[in-house]
């Protein structure tokens, strides 16, 4: 069985001599190792009770560059994973993309391409967002195509930044289209931080244009989310999967389980943030934690008979 994550992993960036013009926070050596080992053992859990290995392909959001890459796979708690990475940087006005991490023992890649979103503001200027990386490989003798996101961040007024969510998702549908043009039973899998609910027009018209299954619809309640904002939990972290890991076919990857990774280390233990996520910053105070994000994942079991 493989694990398939998803992690926005709060501002990963490396350790520099001043503060950071991404966080205007001060960012040290000493910081960045213990995020850097917190975020690595993170990695290494997620989907473990159910594979009893390390995740096979891991999706990020809001890494720096490729050096926090590099001590992410060379770090004591995945080196022994024969993890590689793709990165690509982009544009992004806070200087911070998606990347790709992957066990190279059992995902090869094929091909990787990541495409821009483009953007205006109301004055017709050119914004700058996170890219949308498309990777194409093989997991166990089946071929598979990976769509990693991180969309527009919502903010207060959702009607003022949801033209830019929509965007994203007008680019994700580009990219299915042409997948699909070349194989209609294209084994899809779209992940991130779509900064919108399953519930939200962004997400659920790529469902119903595509007919995807996205099993994280049933997991958002008014107690549990990926993310919680002013007491209030969301679900912006999601795996969604074509028809084609649910059809029971030999030789294919099938679906078996969704979840979010919320195990009680990840959570703030008293106070009024009890049970949310323990954070590397809560505003300028530094507290040392993880991300203000729980991990996703999904689990695919090779289908033989």
């Amino acid at each position: 069985m493989h694990t398939l994550a998803f992690y926005n992993t709060e501002n990963f960036f490396e350790a520099h001599n001043d503060i950071s013009t991404a966080t205007d926070k001060k960012w040290t050596a000493r910081r960045y190792a213990e995020k850097l080992d917190n975020i690595s053992y993170v990695i290494s859990k997620i989907g473990e009770a159910a594979t009893n290995k390390h995740p096979s392909i891991v999706g990020l959001a809001e890494i720096e560059n490729q050096t926090v890459l590099q001590n992410l796979v060379d770090s004591k708690h995945l080196k022994g994973c024969q993890y590689k990475y793709l990165y690509f940087p982009s544009k992004d006005e806070r200087g911070i993309n998606i990347a790709l991490l992957y066990d190279r023992s059992v995902f090869e890649i094929e091909s990787s391409k990541p495409y821009a979103v483009e953007l205006k503001d109301k004055f017709g200027t050119p914004e700058y967002t996170r890219d949308i990386l498309l990777v194409s490989g093989v997991l166990e003798g089946v071929k598979i195509h990976l769509i990693v996101n991180h969309w527009p961040s919502k903010r207060e007024n959702d009607i003022g930044t949801e033209y830019k969510r929509l965007a994203a998702s007008d680019k994700v549908s580009e990219i299915i289209s042409s997948l699909k043009t070349k194989n209609l039973k294209a084994n899809i899998i779209v992940m991130g931080d779509f900064n919108d609910n399953p519930t939200s027009k962004s997400v659920k018209r790529l469902v119903n244009e595509f007919k995807l299954r996205n099993p994280f619809e049933t997991l958002r309640t008014y107690s549990r989310g990926s993310t919680n904002n002013n007491r209030q939990w969301h679900l912006f972290d999601q795996v969604m999967l074509t028809e084609s890991f649910f059809e029971p076919k030999k030789n294919s990857l099938q679906f078996k389980i969704a979840n979010i990774f919320d195990a009680d280390f990840l959570k703030n233990s008293e106070g009024k943030h009890k049970g949310i996520p323990n954070r590397t910053f809560k505003g300028t105070t530094y507290h040392g934690g993880y991300s203000d994000h729980f991990p996703v994942y999904i689990v695919l079991k090779k289908q033989v008979v």
